[in-house]
C-alpha cells in the first residue's frame, strides 16, 4: 500500500448508564463469577431510550473536536460503521453530517458488523490515496442494547453501546496505513443475525424477530480456527514480522476467545489492546475504543506498528496494519 493518509485524533462518547453484572444477576439466570470466567465483561454501557447511533455519534465527533482543536466543516466524507442505525434511511452518516453543516461532504453508512470499524479506515485510506478526498471522518457507533433480547443470558451479558470518531487526513509525509486483508463466507450468515424485513437468512428462519441472536459456540471455533490464520495473512502482505508489532488490537468479542487467539499466534496478551471489561463488546467500536483508551493511558507512542483485526457477522472478518 502507498498510503498517503494520516491519523489524525479521535475522540469517543460512553453512554453515562452502567449495566453491571450484579445488576444482570437480577434480571437472568447468572453470576458476575460466570459471566467474568466466560467473557471478562464487568460492565457496560447503555444508551438511554431516546438515544441513538446518531446521538453517540454526534457526541464521539464533539470530544474529537474538543480533544484535538480541529474542523470539520471541511470534511469531504463521512463514513459510519454500524449494525444499529436509527432508520432504514436516512443514514446515520448523513444525520452526523447535517449535524456540523459539512456542505460538501459525502456520507456512507458500512455494515459489517464487528468487523466494520477496520472496512471505514480502509475505504477512507482509499478515498484519499486515490485523490478522492483530502479530510475523512469515520465513526463507529453502535446502540446494540436496543435489539438485544435481556431475557437470553448467552446474549445481553455481552454487549455494550459506544461511539469512537477518527479523523484522517491527506499528507506529504509517510502514511499511517501499511497494509489491509479481509475475507467472508456468507454461507455462515444464519450464525449472527438479526431480522429486518425478512425472518429467513440463506433460507433459515431465524428464532426471534428483529432481535440479535448468534450460535456462539460455533462462533468461538469459527474464530479461533480462523482468525489467527487471517492475522498471518495481514502480517505477510506487510512483509513484517510479529516482532515488528508493538500492539494486537483485535475486537473485543470477549477475553476468552482473545487469549485463545494470541495462544495460537504465539503473541503476548500484555501487547494485545482490549476494551470489553468496562465497555463490553461493542460491535465495531470496540477497536477504536481499545485504542482510545491505550492512548488514554500513554500506552500508544507515536511511530508504534499495531495490527488491527476485526471479526464477526456476514460473516466477515479482516484487518489493517498502521503506524501511529
Amino acid at each position: 500500500m502507498n498510503s498517503k493518509s494520516k491519523i489524525i485524533g479521535l475522540g469517543t462518547y460512553l453512554p453515562h448508564r452502567k449495566l453491571t453484572n450484579y445488576d444482570l444477576e437480577k434480571m437472568v439466570d447468572t453470576s458476575d463469577e460466570w459471566i467474568v470466567r466466560r467473557t471478562g465483561v464487568r460492565e457496560r454501557r447503555l444508551a438511554e431510550k431516546e438515544e441513538f447511533s446518531s446521538d453517540l455519534a454526534i457526541k464521539a465527533v464533539e470530544n474529537l473536536i474538543e480533544r484535538h482543536n480541529v474542523r470539520v466543516d471541511d470534511v469531504d466524507m463521512v463514513i459510519v460503521t454500524t449494525f444499529t442505525p436509527d432508520h432504514f434511511t436516512p443514514t446515520v452518516s448523513a444525520l452526523v453530517q447535517g449535524y456540523f453543516g459539512m456542505e460538501t461532504a459525502g456520507t456512507m453508512d458500512i455494515n459489517s458488523g464487528c468487523t466494520g470499524f477496520v472496512y471505514g479506515l480502509c475505504v477512507a485510506d482509499s478515498l484519499i490515496t486515490a485523490g478522492h478526498s483530502n479530510k475523512v471522518l469515520v465513526i463507529a457507533s453502535e446502540v446494540a442494547s436496543k435489539v438485544l433480547d435481556y431475557s437470553d443470558r448467552n446474549t445481553c451479558v455481552l454487549f455494550g453501546d459506544a461511539a469512537v470518531a477518527m479523523l484522517i487526513e491527506r499528507t506529504n509525509e509517510k502514511g499511517s496505513f501499511i497494509a489491509s486483508y479481509f475475507a467472508s463466507d456468507g454461507k455462515l450468515a444464519q450464525n449472527v443475525a438479526c431480522s429486518n424485513l425478512s425472518i429467513k437468512v440463506n433460507g433459515q428462519e431465524l428464532e426471534k424477530e428483529r432481535l440479535f441472536q448468534q450460535n456462539g459456540k460455533f462462533l468461538y471455533e469459527y474464530v479461533v480456527k480462523n482468525i489467527p490464520e487471517g492475522v498471518c495473512n495481514l502480517l505477510k502482505k506487510s512483509n513484517m514480522k510479529f516482532d515488528d508489532i508493538k500492539w494486537f488490537v483485535p475486537h473485543s468479542a470477549n477475553l476468552r476467545m482473545i487469549k485463545a487467539i494470541c495462544d495460537r499466534l504465539n503473541f503476548p496478551i500484555e501487547k494485545t489492546l482490549i476494551s470489553n471489561e468496562f465497555y463490553g463488546n461493542t460491535s465495531s467500536a470496540s477497536i477504536p475504543l481499545a485504542i482510545w483508551m491505550a492512548v488514554e493511558e500513554s500506552k500508544i507512542k507515536s511511530g508504534d506498528k499495531m495490527i488491527l483485526y476485526g471479526f464477526g457477522a456476514g460473516l466477515t472478518h479482516g484487518g489493517l496494519v498502521i503506524e501511529w
